[in-house]
């Protein structure tokens, strides 16, 4: 018997908080809003419509409802569910990709989940107040805290330690949580962080939708700074002419992908965690409903709105990235507003307790495994994801330059095996588990009527819309990311091929973890 096997969420809200929590991150307030204003504005919403109703939303239930199955046949860990599906030994490697993604996304994610906290604290001491509206010195003042001109630098200089400071405190609370288990830890801080997250976003939201327009531009205004925003097409545009552009519906697909957790393995392990006729319809469906309110309603109305009123028409027509819209771009904004540095606080803070409910629910699919595999505790568990997170971490700080060692983990993780490990389950659920048999295990317990066509679309719709999707993302993308590995820079170090390699020698640790399970659970009696 697994350690911890029989650890169960406390009550249902807790269970939703925090599978809310994890979709809940960065991406709803930095990416989501920059994408919008980036492919179409209001434009933008309909294939991101369209891609959470026919792949975000089926997916969602579907992974509830295999983690649950999962859950019943005494497996919480992604390569124990998949065994169970597949009925095979390979089915454990297959899904060995729901623990390899959450780790290596942890890697870097708390590094971003630092720069919150940094900026939450800098705004708190009145730090970016004396920076006033220079936008080169508050561009300068990120790129230096965050060690992007230098590989290293972050080791050894001027100011030293203080990004690593905060690394450090993000790194040991949430080791600490993470180690006071699902229930003890987990959800109790869930249950605080998010209604703290949704009012300190409610009154962020308050202050944007009540600012004046700008004294030297009086046609800068929160409506018009809406209107450049959700309108249904910008200046010069046509409807179609984004519509017929396919990598609005890659970029929205992406975000849909990015913002729900689908695809990632979490709720496969979090679902895991519900008894065996706890619902998972309704409580999918709240999930996913309160993400989206996180990222259209609050999201999508802060950060643009609030940057035309002070920067103008050019910060939508052109947005910034998500770091440059998140730590340059509104730090400009708030500083030039109204109590503008308690404002600024409440941001950052708004965005470190959607990071740390995010980070908080990466570990946990790695857990599981290792408390199945080796029949170890959680402290020992704890303890050697620790270590592997923890070196990851300290190695996204070092390749700092230009940001390439995040951002080639980022792109192999989150866009490129999450499209991968995604199709799969739509898969197994539909095609391996059967629709008929999959639509019994969803509807079991469910305090929902799901849509007739539910089945129609997770057997035919999905598996098809994530296939296109993909071929047409990797035509783009795969062909320049793979020069950028066997054709490294000659004027510095290999950072995109050192990154590759850490992925694989954390794929090597977790197939030889997969191993002993598997050894493991041939000695059992099957379920």
């Amino acid at each position: 018997m697994a350690v911890d096997k029989r650890e169960h969420w406390g009550t249902r809200i807790g269970a939703i908080l925090a599978v809310t929590g994890s979709a809940v991150g960065l991406g709803n307030f930095l990416r989501f809003p920059g994408q919008a204003a980036k492919y179409g504005g209001g434009a933008f919403l309909i294939p991101y419509l369209v891609a959470f109703l026919v792949v975000g939303l089926p997916m969602a239930w579907a992974e509830w409802a295999l983690g649950r199955y999962g859950g019943a046949r005494g497996h919480n860990s992604s390569p124990g569910i998949f065994r169970t599906l597949l009925g095979s030994r390979k089915g454990a490697y297959v899904g060995m990709l729901g623990t390899l993604m959450p780790v290596m996304i942890y890697m870097y994610y708390l590094s971003v989940e630092a720069w919150c906290l940094a900026y939450a604290w800098d705004y708190l001491t009145g730090h970016f107040a004396r920076l006033g509206t220079d936008l080169a010195a508050i561009e300068n003042q990120f790129l230096g805290f965050v060690g992007a001109g230098q590989d290293g630098i972050l080791f050894g200089g001027a100011g030293v330690s203080r990004m690593l400071v905060f690394l450090g405190f993000c790194f040991l609370t949430n080791t600490v949580l993470i180690y006071r288990g699902v229930n003890r830890g987990i959800e109790r801080f869930c249950n605080l962080a998010m209604p703290l997250l949704i009012v300190c976003a409610l009154i962020v939201l308050a202050r944007v939708l009540t600012l004046p327009a700008h004294p030297a531009h009086p046609e800068q205004t929160v409506a018009n700074g809406l209107g450049y925003m959700w309108n249904p097409v910008k200046p010069g545009q046509t409807l179609w002419g984004v519509l017929s552009n396919p990598e609005v519906w890659m970029a929205a697909t992406g975000q849909i992908f990015f913002s729900l957790s689908v695809g990632f393995g979490l709720i496969l392990t979090y679902a895991s965690y519900l008894k065996p006729d706890d619902d998972v319809a309704l409580s999918g469906l709240t999930a996913c409903a309160g993400n989206e309110f996180c990222e259209v309603v609050l999201g999508g109305m802060i950060a643009i709105p609030a940057a035309f009123v002070f920067l103008g028409p050019s910060v939508v027509q052109s947005p910034p990235g998500t770091f440059g819209m998140g730590f340059v771009t509104l730090p400009n904004v708030f500083n030039q507003m109204p109590l503008g540095s308690f404002f600024g606080f409440l941001f950052f803070f708004l965005l470190f307790l959607a990071a740390i409910t995010s980070s908080l629910s990466m570990l946990q699919p790695s857990i599981a495994l290792l408390e199945e595999g080796l029949k170890i505790g959680r402290r020992a568990s704890v303890s050697i994801l620790a270590f592997i997170t923890g070196t990851g971490c300290l190695f996204v700080a070092y390749f700092s330059k230009g940001f390439t060692a995040l951002d080639t983990l980022d792109f192999w993780m989150a866009n490129f095996f999450i499209f991968i490990f995604a199709t799969i389950q739509s898969v197994v659920f539909a095609w391996v588990l059967g629709i008929d048999r999959g639509m019994a295990e969803l509807r079991r317990g469910a305090e929902i009527r799901l849509p007739r066509i539910l089945p129609f679309v997770l057997k035919y719709v999905s598996p098809t819309y994530l296939l296109a999707i993909f071929c047409l993302w990797a035509w783009k993308n795969l062909p320049e990311r793979w020069e950028a590995i066997v054709h490294p820079p000659a004027d510095g170090p290999p950072v995109v091929l050192f990154s590759v390699l850490l992925i694989l020698a954390v794929g090597v640790f977790f197939a030889l973890i997969v191993n002993v399970a598997n050894k493991s659970w041939d000695k059992e009696k099957p379920s």
